[in-house]
């Protein structure tokens, strides 16, 4: 949200290492990382006196920012200094990138212009403190996505079907005949978890269901647990979708125009029939598509107060 370059998580440790160096000497230190999702790292610290949360929470912490286009490090708290030999470092790195690129590749070059091509004067790049560098996300997300995406806590979710969410990929917004199920209670212009269902063909039909919960977009039976990123069911006692075959999955979140309880009078609906159902229509429309945002393919998930870097992927091409 503020445009920044870097993110500095400064901790009691020089970097991520392969294992636990206090107890594995031939731990390895993993200096640059690309993907978060593809790391093996030893995340056994619990954190010092000097802080709270250990490296997990780091890395949560890491793919929050990597994914809106900060370069995260994870270097010692004691050693401060360490920050500016780091950033000078990485603009070093950036500095000598760009002089390759824009050095000319075509053997006429010399011809052309009837003189030797000068010398590239490449910087001298210090050796920088020991640390993990996480490189950002190449498409990153900025500003109001972001916020909708992680800056929110959601309140509910709202079960969409597979030709809703084909929409929303197509930049349209939800509609009402697109929505499945609603699960918890919301008001209206609150965030929302999205969640894809597949439909049941024969609703009269379909068994009971347990109590269900939400964890970081997961769906789980027989638990009534009720603590920060769980949602209760409060749905009706029948299920409307396959809760297995394909199983339903988080693709983004949205801040609704209508509460929980009118989408449930409105779901599956055509927009021209929402006023003779609630006897009035903010709009045709049960989300907006600028409200809404996808998170995008390969993703472990949505982080939102969430201690645990792992989460649910999802199949959308990009966060939108």
């Amino acid at each position: 949200m503020v445009q920044a370059d870097y993110l500095f998580l400064m901790t009691d440790v020089d970097c991520l290492y392969t294992a636990n160096p206090r107890t594995h000497p031939d731990a390895e230190a993993i200096e640059v990382v690309t993907e978060i999702s593809s790391i093996v790292a030893d995340v056994s610290s619990s954190g010092s006196s000097l802080g709270t949360g250990g490296m997990s929470t780091k890395l949560v912490a890491a793919r929050l920012a990597t994914s809106a286009g900060v370069i995260t490090v994870i270097t010692r708290s004691s050693k401060p200094g360490n920050v500016f030999d780091i950033v000078n470092y990485v603009q070093t790195l950036k500095a000598n990138t760009s002089d390759l690129s824009s050095r000319p590749d075509s053997p006429d070059y010399e011809v052309q212009n009837s003189s030797p091509i000068p010398p590239l004067r490449i910087g001298i790049v210090p050796k920088p403190p020991l640390h993990t560098r996480f490189l950002p996300d190449p498409y990153p997300i900025r500003d109001r996505r972001f916020w909708l995406l992680h800056g929110l806590a959601p309140h509910g979710t709202v079960f969409i079907d597979e030709g809703a969410y084909r929409a929303l990929v197509g930049k349209a917004g939800l509609l009402p005949v697109g929505v499945v199920d609603v699960e918890g209670q919301f008001s209206q212009q609150e965030a929302v978890r999205l969640v894809v269902v597949r439909r049941l063909s024969g609703l009269a039909n379909a068994a009971p269901i347990p109590s269900t919960r939400y964890t970081n977009g997961v769906r789980k039976s027989g638990d009534t647990s009720d603590h920060e990123g769980v949602i209760e069911s409060n749905r009706s006692t029948h299920s409307s979708y396959e809760s297995h075959n394909p199983k339903p999955y988080e693709v983004g979140r949205a801040l609704v125009i209508y509460s929980a309880t009118e989408i449930r009078r409105i779901k599956g609906l055509r927009s021209a029939e929402i006023h003779g159902v609630l006897g009035y229509a903010d709009s045709e429309y049960v989300a907006l598509r600028e409200n809404i945002s996808l998170v995008k393919k390969g993703s472990k998930g949505i982080e939102s107060g969430s201690e645990s870097p792992t989460g649910m992927g999802t199949p959308s091409s990009r966060e939108t």
